[in-house]
């Protein structure tokens, strides 16, 4: 299919402000962490953000509100002003330098080839349009240092009235995975917000985002680990073996919404106080240490049930089925993150059971957390993120998803209004309608 996105125009967003909040070192450049190195060769995080309504502004003020609180936001955020890049010493780092902060990042003002019901649709259809999805995020190359740690796009439909308002806008996000993970993302986008609709990204309860990672690299292992995860990945910088990009006609994409009464009860059934929900021969754990489930576990549950029962292969019930999830570690750390970090602070871990034990479902959320061999499926992002809450001044975004994947088959999971929770899947076409009928099975009588 070919493109049907045009850009109109692209500019460059640097810092509002001249100074420069790294002081580490006289270069101004963060050295990558061991937690940065292994997300090197991942395709950029990238989020799609869907504006609809008749009060949405001319599209001049718009992207104006949009750029100038970009600026006030990279003030703080200054390492996403920045690229990362390979040092005269060789390490990788995020150069924020004032020679590579000055240039800033792209901005791209892009035109939809559909009208304001077809950009409105491509949010609302039960099936996702993966290769538009992909058109409306900036592309960030990440096979060659140095690559710009963010872009960003905004897309407007090809109705748009230049000198009145629109009726629907997408802003598109590309952040490169060395930079940080899912959680500096979101920080920053949360605080992008802030500036654009209330003025400052400093908002009360805001915290600045800290970017040492002098806890993490002081692991006595940390520097020989990041060098073998380097000799992996990038063994002839500034060349990166990054990840192929999926084929996106081979992938089927859909949403679903988890109410939170549904959660609820979804919780209480899978409850391991609930001896009817234990597989034969598992006993309840003692009342002492038995827990309710996360709203995080119980989702992963629900999901990796679905797709194991959709999986012909996995028939014998002592088959083993893996699930394969990130787990932020900076309150894990000794000492502790801050809660503020910016960067990559997540371990990637395997959860196993048998294919007999997740006929139940509560089987699964109890092995959320274990180890095991490879992954069935891979689920990111969090309920935490309040992904809905994002009102750049104009309102909350009618749908907010991925606009790519970096693996095969991936589900985000992301927390939506009054205590939903939204579940994007992403899995080979043939194997999507078998997981749908039983996602929406388990969730048969929960209210």
């Amino acid at each position: 299919m070919g493109s049907r996105v045009r850009v109109l125009s692209v500019t460059h967003v640097r810092p509002s402000e001249t100074s420069n909040p790294l002081t580490d070192n006289d270069d101004h450049a963060i050295k990558v962490s061991l937690f940065d190195t292994m997300f090197l060769p991942y395709q950029p995080m990238q989020r799609l953000f869907f504006y609809e309504g008749d009060d949405l502004p001319p599209v001049p003020a718009l992207l104006g509100t949009l750029q100038s609180s970009l600026a006030a936001t990279l003030a703080i955020f200054t390492p996403l002003a920045g690229n990362l890049a390979v040092s005269k010493s060789g390490d990788v780092v995020i150069d924020c330098s004032p020679g590579a902060v000055s240039q800033g990042f792209r901005f791209v003002e892009a035109e939809y080839a559909g009208s304001t019901d077809d950009m409105r649709r491509l949010a609302s259809d039960a099936e996702h349009d993966a290769e538009a999805y992909a058109q409306l995020v900036p592309t960030v190359v990440v096979s060659a240092l140095p690559v710009p740690a963010l872009a960003v796009q905004v897309t407007r439909p090809a109705d748009t009235d230049d000198g009145g308002g629109t009726g629907a806008v997408v802003v598109g996000v590309s952040m490169c995975h060395g930079v940080g993970d899912g959680q500096a993302l979101w920080e920053f986008i949360r605080a992008w917000a802030a500036a654009a609709r209330d003025g400052s990204p400093a908002l009360p309860g805001f915290l600045p985002p800290v970017f040492d990672r002098a806890v993490i690299n002081r692991h006595p292992k940390a520097e020989a680990m990041s060098r073998t995860f380097l000799r992996i990945f990038a063994p002839a910088l500034p060349t990166v073996n990054a990840f192929p990009k999926p084929d996106t006609t081979l992938q089927g994409r859909r949403t679903y919404l988890l109410s939170a009464s549904q959660i609820r009860s979804l919780k209480q059934r899978i409850s391991p106080q609930s001896n009817g929900n234990l597989a034969d021969g598992e006993r309840a754990p003692p009342a002492a240490v038995a827990k309710p489930p996360t709203t995080y576990a119980a989702v992963a549950s629900l999901v990796w049930t679905s797709g194991v029962r959709a999986k012909n292969a996995l028939s014998r019930t002592d088959d083993d089925a893996y699930l394969l999830f990130a787990a932020d570690c900076r309150a894990r750390l000794r000492p502790p993150m801050p809660a503020a970090f910016f960067g990559n602070c997540v371990k990637l871990c395997y959860a196993r059971a048998t294919v007999g034990e997740l006929r139940d479902g509560g089987a699964g959320a109890r092995r959320v957390g274990g180890a095991g061999g490879g992954p069935f499926v891979q689920i990111g992002s969090s309920n935490r993120f309040a992904a809905y809450e994002i009102d750049f001044g104009w309102g909350k975004p009618s749908r907010v998803e991925l606009a790519a994947v970096f693996v095969r088959e991936f589900v985000a999971v992301v927390g939506a209004a009054d205590g939903a929770v939204q579940v994007s899947v992403v899995l080979d076409r043939g194997r999507m309608d078998g997981f749908e009928a039983n996602f929406l099975s388990q969730l048969d009588g929960l209210e």
